[in-house]
């Protein structure tokens, strides 16, 4: 779990954001609806926006202003309906006493997002949307696989920095380094190089 951690709070701090560590100790069962991070953008939008549900880039981020972070490291999971529906303490976070709670650690009231950080969703369309609607129902705003959050880690690391301040970053800039990363699955469809004549 704390690697897990580790990777959302260099994901938020990576674009901007402010994250406070709700609390240090591994919480006992009772206290699996409290909140993972507090995420504030100093840089959000001013004026309310619609935040889209499944956040996959930069501009997605822009229109968070606070946020309250819950993460779910099951990487062997895909969160289909069948999983989300077995697993209805994970849904506590999303009510109404968090607000209360974030009004306090943010200081006051104000906009707040409800962001569940997950493996990842499936990918066919009617069970992908099946589990978003799931999850909006059940008070999610936002949710955020860690493919996207890794991927995004792995494109903005350089490999000639030293980031000796983080054990994450540093270890992905030594792979980068040893070209261990695969380039992106996109590449794999590019038109192959033309064959020179033969004369």
């Amino acid at each position: 779990m704390a690697v897990s951690e580790t990777i959302v709070r260099e994901y938020f701090e990576l674009h901007g954001f402010f994250v406070r560590q709700n609390r240090k100790h591994i919480a006992p069962k009772r206290e699996d609806d409290e909140v993972d991070f507090y995420v504030h953008n100093p840089n959000g939008l001013t004026e309310e926006t619609e935040v889209p549900f499944v956040l996959e880039s930069a501009s997605d981020l822009s229109s968070l202003t606070r946020a309250v972070v819950v993460v779910k490291a099951w990487h062997t999971e895909v969160f289909t309906q069948a999983v989300l529906a077995h697993a209805p303490e994970m849904f506590r976070f999303a009510g109404p006493e968090t607000f209360a709670r974030a009004t306090e650690a943010f200081g006051g009231p104000g906009p707040l997002t409800k962001i569940l950080v997950i493996p990842a969703l499936p990918t066919s369309g009617d069970a992908r949307q099946q589990s978003i609607d799931l999850l909006h129902s059940k008070g999610i705003d936002a949710v955020i696989p860690f493919r996207i959050m890794l991927s995004d880690l792995i494109e903005h690391i350089e490999v000639n920095r030293n980031y000796q301040k983080s054990d994450l970053l540093q270890i992905i800039r030594i792979l980068k380094n040893y070209d261990l990363f695969a380039p992106p699955q996109l590449e794999l469809f590019e038109a192959p190089p033309k064959r020179k004549a033969r004369n």
